[in-house]
């Protein structure tokens, strides 16, 4: 398992932790989609360093489930589209709720491998370990594990 990777609070944290053939995703936060953005930060570690990753381009994203636990899958699968399909690579990330669902802006640019060595290709998010929720200590959680 990699070590969380704190920032300040308002932002959250992310870590990797350890599954059989694919990699664990937990992301951290005061809010549910605090939670949900410092995953997205760890999604992108999961294919390169994101302090490599200038975030040049802002594209926006919206995602609706029927709970919480659907809705990061939403949202992390999105992200992983917007990434195969405009071949980006995302930093940063800001993650606001709406009626059933969230809308979400991405900043990153696009690949260049020589300066991101991507190190992996993420499939997508998988209902393996799919949690949300509000802990005892008042921090969101957000987990599952990518397929890679």
């Amino acid at each position: 398992m990699t070590a969380p990777h704190k920032t300040a609070a308002a932002e959250g944290y992310w870590e990797h932790f350890p599954h059989d053939a694919d990699v664990g995703l937990r992301g951290f936060g005061p809010t549910r989609e605090i939670a949900f953005a410092a995953a997205a930060r760890g999604l992108a570690a999961a294919i390169t360093d994101p302090a490599v990753v200038a975030p040049k381009q802002r594209i926006q994203i919206t995602a609706t489930a029927p709970d919480d636990e659907f809705l990061f899958i939403e949202w992390l699968n999105a992200l992983i589209y917007e990434m195969a399909t405009r071949r980006m690579l995302f930093s940063r990330f800001n993650v606001q709720p709406t009626a059933g669902g969230i809308v979400a802006e991405a900043w990153g640019e696009p690949v260049d491998v020589e300066r991101h060595q991507p190190s992996a290709e993420v499939k997508g998010a998988t209902l393996t370990m799919l949690d949300v929720n509000k802990q005892a200590n008042g921090q969101w959680r957000a987990q599952c594990v990518i397929d890679v």
